[in-house]
């Protein structure tokens, strides 16, 4: 029995609606992500309340030219619809731990935090999902809000999905920390990192974390928003931030992210902090894992993390 202050209580949203799809008419997989780890027993190992689950609207494979997102007026509706069903797990005083869907699920949680305060967000990932196309006309009507999450999130982006109900942004840039980012020499060539290397959101790529651990990068972060004039922080996760070795099933897989016992590590000091009000899991694809082992593996890291520290 895992042993937090609050209960946990995990909900599903299998969104797969901010991803391109992998190959032409072809969904991409995380909508498999919820599913999967629970096949894993992830709901009876946490002691967990099963809250249940946010249906997403049909993907669309479809260019959006008003948003310029794919399936743009879709997520909006969801991330409203997930932020109600967070907000009230947090009304009740439990710890929501969302099971995605690509990392545009982040919305609907920010959302819910937003509408009660001033909130932080810890965005554990291998991309920084906030530097914009150097090309964006290029994809105008393609864009990916699961490749734009922390940009959405801190207010960068079309009203339709960075101002919902007016409270954009859900998340102010100095109340951000990234951790485990690694650009690879085509990222450099696509995206233009300038602006996320100037922001106020607290950073510590992959490069720090091999430096000083993922241990104290966390610690950092957390010592960030301990300074925040913050009520709390959600923890967002993108299973990309694990190497390829320990987590190829990812549409993106990392060639140098955290191992599992960096991962968890991590993941553990930032549940120990009772600032914490909630985390979502994303990007993990069980289509790319027919053996079902990295799953698993994920389950056991998040069990492992939870009750490591109390």
């Amino acid at each position: 029995m895992v042993h937090v202050t609050r209960s946990i209580a995990v909900l599903d949203a299998p969104s797969n609606l901010g991803l391109r799809p992998p190959y032409d008419g072809h969904q991409p997989g995380v909508r498999g992500l919820a599913a999967a780890l629970r096949g894993h027993d992830l709901v009876d190992r946490l002691g967990a309340t099963d809250a249940g689950g946010v249906e997403p609207p049909p993907y669309s494979f479809a260019d959006e030219p008003v948003t310029g997102f794919r399936n743009g007026p879709a997520i909006a509706d969801f991330s409203v619809r997930l932020a109600d069903r967070v907000g009230r797990i947090l009304d009740e005083g439990r710890f929501p731990l969302v099971l995605g869907g690509d990392c545009g699920i982040v919305l609907g949680p920010v959302l819910a935090l937003r509408r009660r305060g001033a909130y932080g967000l810890v965005y554990l990932d291998g991309h920084d999902d906030y530097s914009p196309l150097r090309d964006p006309e290029s994809r105008h009507g393609r864009f990916a809000a699961g490749g734009m999450g922390l940009a959405l999130a801190t207010g960068h982006g079309p009203a339709a999905l960075a101002d919902l109900e007016g409270l954009g942004p859900y998340v102010a840039e100095e109340h951000a920390v990234h951790i485990g980012v690694q650009y690879e020499p085509e990222d450099l060539v696509l995206y233009d990192n300038e602006p996320f290397q100037t922001s106020p959101i607290h950073r510590y790529p992959i490069e720090y974390v091999r430096e000083h651990g993922a241990a104290a990068a966390t610690e950092a972060g957390r010592r960030d928003l301990a300074a925040a004039p913050v009520e709390g922080y959600w923890i967002h996760i993108d299973a990309d931030v694990l190497d390829k070795s320990v987590m190829p099933a990812v549409d993106s897989p990392n060639p140098d992210g955290l191992s599992f016992p960096e991962f968890t590590e991590a993941l553990a000091i930032l549940l120990a902090d009772p600032r914490a009000v909630g985390m979502h899991v994303g990007i993990y694809d069980p289509e790319l894992d027919p053996s079902g082992e990295a799953g698993r593996a994920l389950v056991d890291a998040l069990v492992t993390a939870f009750t490591a520290r109390r």
